[in-house]
């Protein structure tokens, strides 16, 4: 995001700041949510505190839906010519980082909004999204707004009148405002969030099936954890017949979904042969359960899939490949390097350079930030600690080195461990991730 110096809107003096005027899906994946985020063009200023957002033009540009928005703040007070000559040089970025076969007509036709709220609008509405929809969510970041600070009696009263209000796609728009202040280093609104969530939780019909969710998914990992390295395919069939409700087999299968190959069903199958009756019945729908939400993982990994080789095609058709992987570091899991790395293979076999060389511009970046420190001597540390209390003490000792980076690497961790079925470390990942993550909010507020 490039420096610029600008006056305060509060005392008019100078300060620098990063201002950025050109999101372009095309070349940053993430353009998108960070303007619908409006955690961009953020500033403070160090003469008298002021802390909000600067006014700046914005060219909005998504290839995909051949969208291409302008927007000029109306309190800039500039004429239409001065508006032009300032637009004018965003738009020839797009095009120019476009290939010539993506340069279409709707380039020399970009599409003037009179509002922030109409660009935030008409890029939902691409998405599909309508505007009763959009005025749903501006209630629910209302509501945020209002209970942030409220008090105990306040939330109480709030959520016994309005308990159909804090439903999922209220808790995902807070787990996502969490998300955006801890990316932009607000760990003061994270943890005041973070807090506001946790009060919710048991004063919401929702909040409450969310936590029974969590219960049985912890009560799941406990028998799995009991089970140990002595887990045989009997134990696992047998754990799943003996799930107490719909929702622990659910969990159940979920988290050993790797191990249930050919020879677990094999062994299923020859206990439905053998049995009768209402035992024959509930082992038959034990396997279409098991095979529904086998069905359905894969599903969710063939859309990931799907989705990074569309990232990588979006890198590959920059004019920096470089630069725009530095860019999207946080975007690269393992779906995205299982596909890099396939990607590589092909195009070897092919004998195509153009593309190998383009390819490993890729992987040299992702391997240059593989070998940066990630304070792996903390997490070798804080693995060895099985004992909660001891994990406390020793995150109390080093709470200022966790920074986001850390949680950040944390995260990829938890996500690499469920990824690949290792419970044991995914467990102990997450325990880990959720004690340094509350260490971190409340060595911030």
């Amino acid at each position: 995001m490039p420096k610029t110096r600008i006056n305060c809107p509060n005392c008019r003096q100078p300060i620098t700041a990063e201002i950025d005027q050109l999101f372009d899906t095309g070349v940053d994946p993430r353009a998108k949510q960070l303007l619908l985020s409006g955690a961009f063009n953020l500033i403070q200023c160090p003469l008298c505190g002021y802390q909000g957002t600067a006014s700046s033009p914005i060219v909005y540009h998504d290839p995909d839906k051949e969208l291409l928005l302008t927007f000029f703040p109306p309190e800039l007070g500039l004429p239409l010519n001065e508006q032009e000559r300032i637009i004018g040089p965003l738009i020839n970025q797009v095009v120019n980082k476009l290939p010539l076969e993506k340069r279409k007509g709707y380039l020399l036709r970009p599409q003037t909004v009179l509002t922030m709220q109409g660009l935030i609008e008409r890029i939902l509405e691409a998405d599909g999204i309508t505007r009763e929809m959009i005025q749903e969510q501006q209630k629910r970041m209302q509501m945020i707004q209002r209970l942030v600070d409220a008090s105990d009696d306040v939330l109480a009263e709030v959520t016994k009148n309005e308990d159909a209000q804090f439903d999922a796609e209220f808790f995902n728009l807070l787990n996502r405002l969490i998300e955006v202040a801890m990316m932009g280093g607000d760990r003061n609104s994270a943890a005041k969030l973070n807090d506001l969530q946790k009060k919710l939780l048991p004063l919401t019909t929702f909040g409450r099936q969310v936590q029974d969710q969590a219960q049985e998914v912890e009560a799941a990992v406990q028998s799995l954890r009991s089970a140990g390295k002595e887990l045989t395919r009997e134990k696992l069939l047998q754990l799943f017949l003996e799930a107490p409700n719909e929702l622990r087999l659910n969990v159940l299968i979920s988290l050993t979904h790797s191990a249930l190959d050919y020879t677990f069903f094999q062994l299923l199958t020859e206990r439905i042969e053998k049995a009768r009756g209402d035992e024959q019945q509930k082992l038959m729908t034990l396997r279409q359960k098991i095979l529904e939400i086998s069905n359905q993982i894969q599903q969710e990994k063939d859309r990931r899939l799907a989705q990074a080789r569309a990232n990588l095609e979006t890198l590959l058709n920059v004019e920096d490949i470089s630069e725009a992987t530095r860019q999207n570091l946080d975007a690269i899991d393992e779906f995205f390097l299982h596909v890099l790395d396939e990607a590589l293979n092909e195009a070897r076999q092919r004998g195509d350079l153009d593309r190998s060389n383009r390819i490993q511009k890729i992987v040299d970046v992702i391997q240059q930030a593989s070998e940066q420190p990630v304070q792996l001597a903390l997490l070798e540390e804080l693995i060895n600690l099985t004992n909660e209390a001891e994990l406390d003490t020793a995150l109390e000792a080093h709470k200022d080195e966790l920074t986001p980076e850390f949680l950040d690497a944390l995260s990829a961790m938890v996500a690499q461990a469920e990824s690949e079925g290792n419970q044991e470390m995914l467990e102990s990942f997450q325990k880990i991730y959720s004690l340094s993550l509350r260490k971190a909010m409340q060595a911030n507020r």
